[in-house]
């Protein structure tokens, strides 16, 4: 639709990978999903990821995935893909990721607590790949005016969500440091030959596999 030749023409123009988070309604069956959008630095739309379970009262608004389920993009520097918030508590999707080898794990979440970062540094060592930890950080007085409980709204912490953002390396080390409370734009230069080196002794979907006791059979539409 319009709005993303608006973001593909956005990506061209900074000649850059854009990873963005959309509230998608499918044409045909008129439900919303929660999707991940990736464009290439020409402004194609490399991949559309819809979120496979909708978290807590999300379900209330968005369905789970139909398809899509776990595209990946190709780039320079190895596969990329998405998992969207507590997608990545989900084992399975993991490994679904792990076994196209991916090197780029994006994360777009509201997960704003330490134990989300403890998760995230194990995947990095798990998949060995680098972990880009996207969160969010926004106030009491972003919510709109008008809407239907104030009350409970009031109650709310000036900063709602504390964000968390950071980068990790596929040895679980941060790459740049969690950013608190306060939105920032974080830039990272990434050693890519640290994903083959951390590999070497132990890729859970290479060498280290047990094919003859452990399979898993993923649904790729």
């Amino acid at each position: 639709g319009p709005e993303t030749e608006i973001l593909g023409r956005a990506a061209r123009e900074a000649r850059a990978y854009v990873s963005i988070g959309v509230s998608e309604r499918d044409a045909v069956n008129a439900t919303l999903y929660n999707t991940n959008l990736i464009f290439s630095p020409a402004g194609e739309l490399l991949t559309v990821h819809r979120k496979l379970k909708p978290t807590g009262a999300e379900r209330v608004v968005w369905g789970d995935a139909d398809r899509h389920y776990f595209p990946v993009a190709q780039t320079p520097w190895g596969p990329m893909a998405s998992l969207i918030c507590w997608e990545s508590y989900m084992p399975l999707a993991r490994v679904a990721l792990y076994e196209k080898g991916i090197t780029l794990y994006l994360s777009p979440n509201t997960n704003d607590n330490e134990e989300w970062q403890a998760t995230i540094r194990h995947i990095a060592i798990e998949g060995h790949c680098f972990f880009v930890n996207c969160d969010m950080v926004f106030t009491r007085d972003m919510y709109p005016a008008g809407l239907h409980c104030p009350e409970e709204i009031g109650r709310l912490p000036d900063i709602v969500c504390r964000g968390g953002s950071c980068v990790v390396d596929p040895y679980g080390h941060y790459v740049t440091q969690p950013v608190w409370d306060r939105e920032a734009i974080i830039c990272a230069d990434l050693d890519l030959t640290q994903v083959p080196r951390s590999r070497v002794e132990f890729d859970g979907c290479g060498h280290y596999a047990r094919p003859d006791v452990l399979k898993l059979a993923v649904d790729d539409r």
